[in-house]
């Protein structure tokens, strides 16, 4: 796992190298022959280039806290299981939705065809790649633990449809509790998209072609999971339509219909779900020091003022500090 880089710094004295080692903060000069403390120039992205990531002046300390060491452990594994989960949901959530949306209990009409599972699998697997090819190459097989939860997510949001597809016994057909997650995982999908787009570290698109990768998600979405909820997937989108219905001479039927659907599914729903996403790829994936997971605890304030004090004592002179 390609996590640490160093930096090898050469003194005023030719002669001298000084390695920074970020494990135990020594290192050794040649010259003199003593272990003496000195910056740590590290970066836990691997992607991020030394000369670009580190000023002259500044330091940075190998993990900012406790989590990031364990972070930098598991995380190529964690982009591996969210790849292929994502695959697998898109690619079985549209299966399940065209098939399903067959039986008249279900629907009143067919929600997909073969095209619409050409399209499932298609951004399935290109959102896949996109979130976790800047961290582990994007490889989403065969990772089969992310393809089993990723199977589970789509079982759990289709669990009724299911049950009335196979002639099960009759279950209310979409529970309050089957709205809510449906509205939560897929605005939680959509936010972990985009907070891998806007990653600079991960795999960003092109400048000025976020609103395409905006577009694929929400063609996925709709394809593979849309059908049960009509995806609101953001409060602005289902509330202010209601808002104009009411007004309109629709009154607060709008409001009460199945116990104020309006506010809890798809807007505390979405909140929720979009703070579940982004915290997941805040938490496992992200790297950026905007994060509250990245910041440093007391321990690496300590060295950071440390280091510039070093800095301050070790100014270099005579002819080869020009």
């Amino acid at each position: 796992m390609a996590n640490r880089q160093w930096e090898f710094e050469k003194r005023s004295n030719p002669s001298s190298t000084t390695m920074s080692d970020p494990s135990n903060r020594i290192s050794w000069d040649s010259s003199k022959g003593k272990n003496k403390e000195t910056s740590v120039h590290y970066v836990e992205n691997p992607t991020r280039p030394i000369a670009a990531s580190v000023p002259p002046d500044d330091h940075i300390t190998p993990f900012p806290n406790t989590w990031c060491r364990y972070r930098a452990i598991i995380r190529e594994a964690v982009a591996e299981f969210l790849g292929t989960c994502i695959l697998v949901v898109f690619g079985a959530g549209v299966n399940c939705q065209v098939a399903l949306s067959t039986n008249p209990g279900v629907a009143s009409s067919p929600k997909g065809d073969y095209l619409s599972s050409c399209f499932g699998w298609a951004v399935g697997i290109s959102l896949g790649v996109w979130v976790s090819g800047g961290i582990s190459g994007g490889h989403i097989n065969p990772a089969l633990l992310g393809g089993i939860m990723g199977a589970a997510f789509v079982y759990w949001t289709y669990i009724h449809a299911i049950n009335i597809y196979e002639g099960g016994n009759n279950l209310d057909y979409l529970t309050a509790v089957s709205c809510f997650f449906a509205e939560f995982f897929a605005t939680a999908i959509l936010l972990i998209v985009i907070f891998a787009i806007n990653d600079k570290y991960n795999c960003p698109p092109p400048s000025g072609l976020a609103p395409l990768v905006l577009f694929i998600t929400l063609l996925g979405i709709s394809a593979s999971l849309g059908m049960q909820t009509s995806f609101a997937v953001n409060p602005a989108r289902d509330l202010g339509p209601r808002l104009l219905t009411s007004m309109v001479g629709y009154g607060k039927a709008v409001y009460t219909f199945r116990n104020q659907y309006w506010i809890w599914c798809p807007i505390m729903a979405d909140f929720l779900g979009g703070l579940a996403g982004a915290g997941f790829y805040d938490l496992f994936l992200y790297t950026g020091e905007e994060s509250i997971f990245n910041r440093p605890n007391a321990e690496s304030r300590r060295q950071h003022l440390h280091a510039h004090a070093a800095q301050r004592d070790n100014l270099p002179s005579g002819a080869n500090a020009v």
